[in-house]
């Protein structure tokens, strides 16, 4: 089964609830969302009743609830250990978030690995083992650890720096991967190549570890280490590659999750681009369709 879906809002008065129904409103099976703004800390408290009208009307919809994901915010960095205190607050903020998680029933939390500041791959993957260490168990949640583009000094650009995170990490039940489109392409992982990948993939980490494929072109040539999302089929990797990765047998049960950018900043695109996606056909004229939209 296709489970498909994209980034939706989470509001303080909707919740779940909001998240939802916007999902619906694309024809989505599926969706992710941050549980408050990615870039800072402020929270506000779940609201149960919200959850549990959310979790009514999705077995009226027929949606798979584990299917839906959580994204932790930007400013966890695990990796970064020159100031404790930073340190600190990335474990402590994180396990916040899993108890977010756990009450809103949610099973996946996708996390950016982090970036080592200066202090080297080698000192951030053991950091970031360390951080997850003293968090993995603590919530029935698994983390699942996000492919990234190589921009700056960020880690898991390739796939050996998520597979030594991973041997290094005593929790591993709790521990599995998100694999995005654009960064695997940015990083210089070629996706029309998709069926290599998978298997190089397999031998170092294990296909069983995929729970998560966050699905977005590229606006980059191949190895940019840019990390510039682009809408499916304008970009760089193109619809067909996109779509034999969406439609890929060894991934039938990953819930798929566009992150593709807003048309004019403020126009969604997510309920053409699924529609796109289901037909299997590209619409080249998708964008300009968008923009006359009211």
């Amino acid at each position: 089964m296709l489970f498909i879906g994209s980034h939706v809002g989470f509001k303080k008065d909707t919740q779940l609830l909001g998240s939802l129904e916007e999902a619906l409103s694309y024809g989505a099976n599926t969706f992710m969302f941050y549980t408050g703004a990615p870039q800072n800390t402020n929270r506000y408290p779940i609201e149960d009743g919200l959850t549990l009208s959310a979790l009514s009307k999705m077995r009226e919809e027929h949606i798979d609830y584990s299917k839906v994901i959580v994204h932790a915010p930007y400013i966890v960095n695990l990796a970064n250990d020159k100031d404790p205190s930073k340190f600190s607050f990335s474990v402590s903020f994180l396990q916040e978030e899993l108890a977010r998680c756990e009450q809103l029933g949610i099973q996946y939390l996708v996390l950016h690995p982090g970036s080592h500041v200066g202090l080297g791959v080698e000192q951030g993957i053991s950091n970031i083992a360390k951080g997850l260490d003293m968090i993995l168990g603590t919530h029935p949640v698994t983390i699942l650890l996000e492919t990234m583009a190589g921009k700056g000094t960020e880690i898991g650009s390739i796939l050996e720096e998520i597979q030594a995170i991973m041997d290094l990490v005593s929790h591993k039940e709790y521990l599995g991967v998100c694999l995005d489109t654009c960064h695997l392409h940015d990083a210089g992982y070629d996706m029309s190549h998709f069926d290599d990948f998978l298997d190089q993939f397999d031998s170092l980490i294990g296909i069983d570890k995929i729970y998560c494929v966050h699905v977005n072109d590229s606006k980059n040539v191949l190895g940019a280490h840019k990390d510039r999302h682009e809408n499916i089929g304008f970009g760089q990797i193109g619809f067909d590659s996109l779509t034999k990765i969406i439609y890929h047998p060894k991934l039938e049960n990953v819930p798929k999750i566009l992150e593709t950018p807003y048309i004019d900043r403020e126009k969604a695109p997510y309920r053409y681009e699924i529609s796109m996606i289901r037909q299997k056909k590209f619409d080249p004229d998708l964008i300009s369709k968008i923009k006359m939209e009211k």
